[in-house]
């Protein structure tokens, strides 16, 4: 009863509270401009370096190791990392252990949880609304991840839309049960959505507010208390969003938001034995992890997707857009991003192709919708396409160029949209297979019924980027694969099934101790 009461009277105050909190937001928006914010973005530069800091057990902390950053489009040391190290992690071990295994919500304890993280998601989707909050981000993510300014705007936009998707009643709304009738009176089944307490949150560069965003809030909406890792060149963006979050009212203690290299956090998640851990980022890093971890993962590995022009050819133009979106935009650093396009011999006496060159050719490192590459060197990059180019009757289309009249220093890469044809009957001979074609994830446009292929989009206007907020994206057919976005991608990762069968009576009339089975 005293719950009850409770509860009510926090609903009963809580416009109150939201209006007054909106009227000293905007009091602070007035005086501040960005109030959580503890960089000016177009300050940060080798003169003005940035910090990030590490977050463990409530308190912003930082070590003497620091990592240098550099900055992706003139190589100055514009970032620099406070990096926890093999000797400094039983702070964020003992904050893991701290979290019970019944996490820090569920159906039975602590409810009013549900409520308070749908406000804070109402009030986080308002704040990246706002056209400051929003090109503050926006800005920041093209400094470290450098893209076009739409693209890194729809990354922002697509996180606003799924706090705001999550606001109020919603997030206790993931956690409805379900009841069976028994097989007498007074016996029922429940089913329950149970967290699995601490957890860890591994994310890549690409993506750097919208996917540790998602699937941090996620994580939180379920009753879990996570570490969170983000690829230290973009980790900044997170560390942001994590001040913004705390403004909006998440308790500092919530979430741990560690900066450290691969072999401390493996270190980290071996020590804390985390219940599940998220990872997205490289095959081979996910399949170390699964051993590791004894199978306690849920992976988004990196994808090769393949694109399918069928035997009908319309909307010529359309498609050589859409094809140059999904190859290039984001230098191609997106984990959906088109590697492999099968085209139909009826496309082949279209100019298709020639039209992809015109739209490749826009592309420009003035307004970034072409930029540094992240992960790979321009040696390596071009490396690559001279072994393709070996390969009997392949041939250049375009590009297979290093990028000219530029600062991006040589530890990144920096190349032309690049296209290189290869025959089909090549790429099915073994020699050639592994070279081609290294990984198989993602879309087909027409090839469903027969595969076991994760988000598929098909028809005239399917793209294998921009994936929304509003439906599920990740891989299928592995029991491991992790979804994002949806409820179901978040009940799927971050909640297991808890089964609860009540047997009350009452007792049959005149029972009697029956016979031992």
């Amino acid at each position: 009863m005293n719950r009850i009461l409770v509860s009510r009277e926090l609903r009963a105050r809580a416009p109150q509270t939201a209006l007054s909190w909106f009227s000293s937001l905007n009091l602070s928006r007035s005086i501040h401009g960005v109030p959580f914010a503890t960089v000016e973005v177009e300050e940060i530069s080798g003169s003005q370096p940035a910090e990030v800091l590490n977050l463990v057990q409530g308190k912003w902390k930082n070590t003497d190791r620091w990592n240098t950053i550099l900055d992706p489009l003139n190589g100055e040391p514009f970032i620099r990392v406070c990096e926890v190290d093999e000797t400094g992690i039983q702070p964020f071990v003992e904050s893991l252990s701290k979290c019970p295994k019944h996490g820090l919500h569920n159906p039975f304890k602590a409810p009013e949880r549900y409520l308070m993280l749908g406000d804070i998601s109402a009030k986080a989707g308002h704040m990246l609304s706002l056209p400051k909050v929003s090109d503050f981000f926006t800005r920041l993510i093209q400094r470290v991840a450098p893209k076009s300014y739409q693209q890194a705007s729809g990354e922002v936009y697509v996180t606003q839309k799924f706090l705001e998707n999550f606001s109020a009643d919603q997030v206790r709304f993931l956690a409805r049960s379900f009841g069976v009738p028994g097989n007498h009176l007074g016996q029922q089944s429940h089913g329950f959505r149970w967290p699995y307490g601490p957890v860890a949150i591994i994310t890549p560069f690409n993506f750097p507010l919208e996917i540790p965003v998602l699937q941090l809030m996620g994580a939180l909406y379920m009753g879990n208390k996570p570490v969170l890792k983000v690829d230290s060149k973009v980790c900044i963006v997170m560390e942001q969003m994590m001040r913004l979050l705390h403004y909006c009212g998440l308790p500092t203690e919530d979430v741990d938001f560690i900066n450290s290299d691969g072999k401390t956090m493996n270190k980290l998640l071996l020590e804390g034995n985390p219940r599940m851990t998220l990872f997205t980022g490289s095959s081979r890093v996910a399949d170390k992890l699964a051993g590791d971890l004894k199978g306690r993962v849920k992976l988004e590995d990196a994808g090769f997707d393949w694109k399918i022009l069928g035997p009908d050819v319309q909307e010529e133009d359309y498609v050589a857009w859409v094809c140059d979106q999904d190859a290039y935009a984001c230098s191609g650093q997106k984990c959906s991003a088109q590697s492999m396009l099968f085209m139909h011999e009826n496309w082949s006496k279209t100019s298709i192709l020639s039209k992809m060159k015109d739209l490749a050719e826009r592309r420009n490192l003035e307004d970034l919708t072409i930029g540094p590459v992240l992960t790979f060197t321009t040696e390596a990059m071009l490396e690559h396409k001279n072994k393709l180019l070996q390969i009997p009757g392949s041939k250049l289309l375009f590009g297979g160029e290093p990028l000219t009249d530029h600062s991006i220093p040589p530890v990144y890469g920096a190349i032309k949209p690049t296209a290189v044809y290869v025959p089909l009957e090549e790429i099915l001979k073994e020699k050639n297979y592994e070279l081609v074609t290294r990984e198989i994830f993602g879309p087909f446009q027409e090839v469903i019924g027969n595969t076991v292929n994760g988000t598929t989009y098909a028809g005239l206007r399917a793209r294998t980027t921009g994936a929304p907020q509003n439906h599920w994206f990740g891989p299928a057919g592995d029991p491991r694969g992790a979804g994002i976005g949806t409820p179901e991608a978040i009940k799927l990762v971050w909640s297991c099934h808890r089964e609860i069968i009540y047997d009350v009576g009452p007792l049959p009339k005149q029972w009697q101790t029956p016979p031992s089975t």
